[in-house]
């Protein structure tokens, strides 16, 4: 699993703020959903590990995983192809927002950010009405840790 020593940026609603920082427990949960690694399918091409968080394998849900298969991306050029599976990564992530009644609904988009950059960004509709937006600016840079 990775570690983080840098100052992780997070755009909530037009604020910057640090990522390990965020006191808001949506904030928190969805950065955890992205950014920690979910076990490869089967199927998934890796380098040998399937990694993931260990608590998937005690889990009474076979289907409540935690995490995201971003890692998988990592090392990675950045090409078309690698940007859109990004985007179905975090699709898959975020589906217990859903799932959970967290939100009624929520999008993901990914962008290139230069040559060497990978933006994540989360619109999260509540049930009250309410929509948040979260930007991961630095999200190429929390993959290849």
């Amino acid at each position: 699993m990775a570690s983080y020593s840098q100052d992780l940026s997070i755009v909530t609603d037009g604020m910057q703020t640090s990522a390990l920082a965020a006191e808001d427990p949506l904030v928190r949960a969805v950065f955890v959903s992205l950014f920690t690694w979910r076990r490869a399918a089967p199927d998934d091409q890796h380098d040998g590990e399937r990694w993931g968080w260990w608590g998937d394998n005690v889990s009474q849900f076979t289907s409540d995983q935690i995490g995201s298969r971003l890692w998988l991306l990592a090392r990675q050029k950045l090409t078309t192809q690698v940007i859109n599976r990004a985007r179905d990564y975090g699709i898959e992530a975020l589906a217990w927002l859903v799932k959970d009644d967290v939100a009624s609904r929520y999008d993901v988009t990914v962008e290139r950010m230069g040559v060497d950059g990978l933006a994540i960004l989360v619109r999260i509709y509540r049930e009250d009405g309410s929509v948040r937006d979260l930007r991961f600016d630095n999200a190429w840079s929390l993959i290849n840790v």
